[in-house]
């Protein structure tokens, strides 16, 4: 069962995609700020992280840096799962070291989709 940690700091969202996931056979784990994020994914070792950007203590542009940095961590997939869907949003996420971005309101088989190619190494 794949571990799955979801960084996000609405309750509705982290409930919705939680559920959602243990549903298809995930297991998941919540982190609500950038910082927490970073310890629980040294901690966890998740599969998947899908990260929110706007976060309070540390953003999600930071966790990732912070997460990507670390050799323990560094080959973990980071999806950006947010609601900055501007231009250069996505551009931004990457160079932070996501591997890859998802525009909120989520859609959920096309976030699946893409979990799954991570999680297959494809």
């Amino acid at each position: 069962m794949p571990k799955i940690l979801i960084v996000e700091d609405n309750e509705d969202n982290m409930d919705m995609i939680s559920r959602r996931l243990q549903r298809r056979g995930f297991e998941t784990f919540g982190a609500w700020n950038g910082a927490e994020g970073v310890d629980m994914a040294t901690q966890l070792m998740p599969d998947l992280i899908l990260m929110d950007i706007d976060l309070p203590i540390m953003n999600g542009l930071e966790a990732t840096r912070r997460i990507k940095g670390e050799a323990k961590t560094c080959h973990i997939p980071i999806i950006a799962l947010t609601a900055n869907a501007m231009v250069g949003d996505m551009e931004k996420t990457l160079e932070a070291g996501c591997d890859a971005y998802e525009a909120k309101p989520v859609d959920m088989p096309h976030l699946l989709d893409t979990m799954n190619r991570y999680l297959n190494g494809e």
